[in-house]
């Protein structure tokens, strides 16, 4: 599977709270003390991983596209990893704050 990703590609992204209060929504990996943002590379998987995210009761959420690049500079100011997921939840690919492979 090609695991690169155009800085200025559209992935999706679960969001909380959409509108005004909204926010990336990041996973933590206690296991291994990782924090990180699920992201896919086309809607319909978003639609279906988003299902296997932990999320917090009582919020809203919806899947919204964002530019690869600006999901680097969020990851890179919350200090999260992130995560390429497809439609079941499986990780495809694992990337640093600045989108490199890991």
């Amino acid at each position: 599977m090609d695991t690169t990703i155009d800085p200025h590609a559209w992935v999706y992204v679960a969001v909380q709270n959409p509108g005004n209060n909204e926010t990336i929504i990041g996973q933590y990996d206690a296991e291994h003390d990782i924090h990180f943002i699920p992201l896919f590379k086309d809607r319909d998987a978003a639609m279906q991983g988003i299902l296997h995210l932990a999320k917090n009761r009582g919020q809203t959420m919806e899947i919204q596209a964002i530019i690869f690049e600006d999901l680097i500079n969020y990851a890179m100011q919350a200090g999260h990893l992130l995560f390429v997921l497809d439609g079941s939840g499986q990780i495809l690919s694992k990337r640093a704050p600045n989108g490199r492979p890991l």
